[in-house]
C-alpha cells in the first residue's frame, strides 16, 4: 500500500439486521428516548466524556446511558462504561457487538519522472469495523437478553487516599533508608584536623 493514498471512505451497505433498521433506533430499540447516548470517538478525551456521564446520571429524570464507539474507540468506550460503574453503583448493564461495513478506495501514486504517464490505477477495499454499544441502566433489565451484567454486589472502595503500611518489614525498610542517608553525609577528614592543630 506504500504506492498508494486513501481517496474517500465511504460505509458500504449494511444487511439491514435488527441492529441496523432506522438511523435513529441505534442497538437498543426499546430505549427510552430521554436516555443520553455517548458517542466515544478516537480522539475523545475520557475525563470530559465522565464529567458529562456523571451530570448527566446525577439527574433523577435521566434512568439510562448509553456509550458507543467502533473501530479504534471500542477499548475506549468500555474504559467509559466501566468507571462509570464504579463511580455509580447498581447500573445494570448490556453490551452489543455489531460490524460496520466501511469501503475504502486507495488510487496509486504517480511514478517518478520517466517518460510516458501510466494511468492511475483505483483499488477499493472492504473492511468490517467492530463496534460496541454498552447502555447502562438504574432500573432492572431483562436478565436473559445477551450481554447482560447484573450490577455489583460489593460496593465500591471509598476514594480515600491510601495509609502507610506498617508491617515489621516496611518500618525496617524506613530505618534502613534513614541509616543509609547518614552515611552518605561526608564526613570530616582527619588530615584537615591535624593541621590545624
Amino acid at each position: 500500500m506504500e504506492n498508494f493514498r486513501k481517496v474517500r471512505s465511504e460505509e458500504a451497505p449494511a444487511g439491514g439486521g435488527p441492529e441496523e433498521g432506522s438511523p435513529g433506533s441505534g442497538p437498543f430499540a426499546d430505549l427510552a428516548p430521554d436516555a443520553v447516548h455517548m458517542r466515544v470517538k478516537e480522539g475523545s478525551k475520557i475525563r470530559n466524556l465522565l464529567a458529562f456521564a456523571t451530570a448527566s446520571m446525577a439527574q433523577p429524570a435521566t434512568r439510562a446511558i448509553v456509550f458507543s464507539g467502533c473501530g479504534r474507540a471500542t477499548t475506549k468506550t468500555v474504559t467509559c462504561a466501566e468507571i462509570l460503574k464504579r463511580r455509580l453503583a447498581g447500573l445494570h448493564q448490556v453490551t452489543r457487538l455489531r460490524y460496520r461495513s466501511v469501503r475504502e478506495v486507495w488510487q496509486s501514486l504517480p511514478p517518478g519522472p520517466g517518460p510516458e504517464p501510466t494511468p492511475a490505477q483505483s483499488l477499493s477495499v472492504l473492511k468490517n469495523v467492530p463496534g460496541l454499544a454498552i447502555l447502562l441502566s438504574k432500573d432492572a433489565l431483562d436478565p436473559r437478553q445477551p450481554g447482560y451484567q447484573p450490577p455489583n454486589p460489593n460496593p465500591a472502595p471509598s476514594s480515600s487516599p491510601p495509609t502507610a503500611p506498617t508491617s515489621k518489614r516496611s518500618l525496617a525498610g524506613s530505618a534502613a533508608e534513614a541509616g543509609t542517608a547518614k552515611r552518605s553525609q561526608p564526613e570530616p577528614r582527619v588530615a584537615d584536623k591535624d593541621r590545624t592543630a
